[in-house]
């Protein structure tokens, strides 16, 4: 170096680009994880895969008479309309389901053992439900129709299905009296 010649100030710290960097791969992937959680949340679920139960009456005509008058879309408090989901094939006669996690309906099913002469039956807008409580979902049966039907409802879902059910229930089944075991 010569006495002469400008001496020019060295940076201390990290260069730009690796500032750039450091800054934007961050910011990359949290944009990427929220558009991932978007595309996902908006995915409409697959078929639902039901393991069959003994449904004596499923394929009569009161059966298909429900089924074909069942809605499109049921209301269920937070999580909104559930929209009806295919059922993955071999799909058990006398069945339909809505949303994720599923609302299931199985009509034709037996007479339930839990039917009693004792038994608390809840009037639903006219028709009489049997409530079977489970860990996480409770299921509604219909002991008042020419066919025995189940509603089972995730706990998450609120009683919205079962109203909606239950009149279309009313208006397509024949009314009967409650058959009580001993």
């Amino acid at each position: 170096m010569t006495p002469d010649a400008p001496t020019v100030p060295q940076r201390a710290g990290v260069p730009r680009w690796m500032l750039a960097v450091a800054i934007g791969l961050p910011s990359l992937l949290v944009i990427t994880v929220v558009i991932t959680a978007v595309v996902l949340r908006n995915q409409e679920p697959g078929p639902l895969g039901l393991t069959p139960v003994p449904a004596p009456e499923a394929r009569f005509a009161d059966c298909a008479r429900l089924l074909s008058a069942l809605p499109e879309e049921v209301d269920a408090r937070d999580a909104g309309e559930l929209d009806r989901r295919a059922i993955a094939a071999p799909a058990p006669p006398g069945t339909a389901a809505w949303g994720q996690p599923a609302v299931v309906l199985r009509c034709g099913l037996g007479r339930p053992a839990e039917l009693t002469a004792t038994s608390r039956l809840l009037d639903v807008s006219g028709v009489q439900f049997l409530e079977l409580p489970g860990p996480a979902s409770s299921s509604w049966l219909v002991v008042d129709r020419s066919v025995y039907v189940a509603v089972t409802l995730p706990d998450s879902v609120g009683s919205g299905p079962l109203q909606q059910v239950a009149g279309t229930v009313r208006e397509t089944l024949p009314r009967q009296d409650v058959e009580v075991g001993n």
